[in-house]
């Protein structure tokens, strides 16, 4: 049987970043050094083949500290980032503390300490109930920082004093939406100051700029990514709005619908920042099972972006 012909562009940098790489290095690294178990608190990054794989080695993930019992054993917090009161009780009960969080969002964090300290109001653009908000909103008292999703939101704010308020951003919004909200809280308080450097993360901005470098020409959108991820979710919008016809949320290649993948020609397949390339690769051979495939790559930029680990794992690592 000849199979149809159907060229695949994957959109380039797609797949984890610095960050990412970082937050599961400290876990792998941790188990190396200490072994079994090791404790994280939250996903370590918002992807479950990511998650089964530091649960298979040993590392076991709670929401809460008070599902960890008492003794020496490391705890991780996760790249997200956590309130001051997390790193606070982990303290009280003389846990070993390795903090996973992306150093880019702990900008974000001091950027919000520095303006409370300095008198003003905080506005922060972000998700509802996502881990890095509400990690964000965990650095500050109570009441010291409003959420706000959308430009809409705007015009019902209220405000103490209109001369004395700066915003900050969750790192993995939307950059043509978060622009809108920016654009509304400036012209509606043209005093308000932002962050002296964009919040939104290098490698999302990446990831969406190489997703519109594509979009236009293919007919279907993959993203591979946890339907959690907030930075994948965005993909998809992206996708949609730069002239995709369909784009699709997947985590892995058995979750393709194959009725309703047939008659393609030309497809884009991204991923987000924690999904792993070999989930990418899956789906590529899922296609070539159903299709004659080519692959091109479509690399809009290169990343070189790398963090160290903490201190505590570096100084363990050399001694050991």
């Amino acid at each position: 049987m000849i199979k149809p012909k159907l060229t695949i562009l994957l959109a380039a940098p797609r797949g984890f970043c610095a960050g990412v790489v970082r937050a599961i290095d400290i876990v792998e690294r941790a188990l190396a050094l200490y072994g079994a178990p090791v404790y994280v608190r939250h996903e370590i990054v918002h992807n479950k083949f990511v998650v089964d794989d530091l649960k298979a080695k040993g590392a076991i993930f709670v929401e809460e500290l008070d599902e960890i019992p008492d003794g020496d054993r490391p705890v991780v917090f996760s790249a997200h980032g956590v309130p001051k009161s997390v790193p606070a009780a982990a303290t009280a009960r003389h846990m070993f503390q390795l903090d996973a969080t992306c150093p880019l969002v702990t900008k974000v964090h001091m950027e919000a300490q520095r303006h409370h300290a300095d008198g003003f109001e905080i506005i922060l653009i972000g998700h509802k109930g996502h881990p890095e908000v509400i990690g964000t909103m965990g650095q500050l008292p109570d009441g010291a920082v409003t959420l706000i999703e959308t430009a809409d939101e705007v015009a019902a704010l209220q405000v103490r004093d209109p001369q004395k308020l700066a915003f900050v951003t969750q790192t993995t919004l939307s950059v043509d939406d978060t622009k809108d909200v920016i654009a509304a809280l400036q012209r509606r308080f043209p005093a308000i100051k932002g962050p002296y450097k964009e919040d939104i993360c290098y490698a999302t901005t990446n990831r969406q700029d190489a997703v519109k470098s594509i979009a236009g020409r293919i007919e279907l959108l993959l993203v591979v990514g946890a339907p959690n991820s907030s930075n994948s979710k965005r993909l998809v919008e992206v996708g949609e709005r730069h002239g995709t016809p369909r784009a699709l949320l997947v985590q892995r290649a058995s979750e393709l619908h194959w009725p309703s993948l047939q008659g393609l020609s030309i497809i884009g397949i991204t991923a987000g920042a924690s999904a792993p390339e070999l989930l990418v690769n899956e789906i590529v051979d899922a296609f070539r099972a159903h299709y004659d495939v080519t692959v091109e790559n479509a690399t809009l930029r290169e990343e070189n972006v790398s963090f160290k680990l903490p201190r505590e794992l570096r100084e363990a690592q050399a001694s050991a």
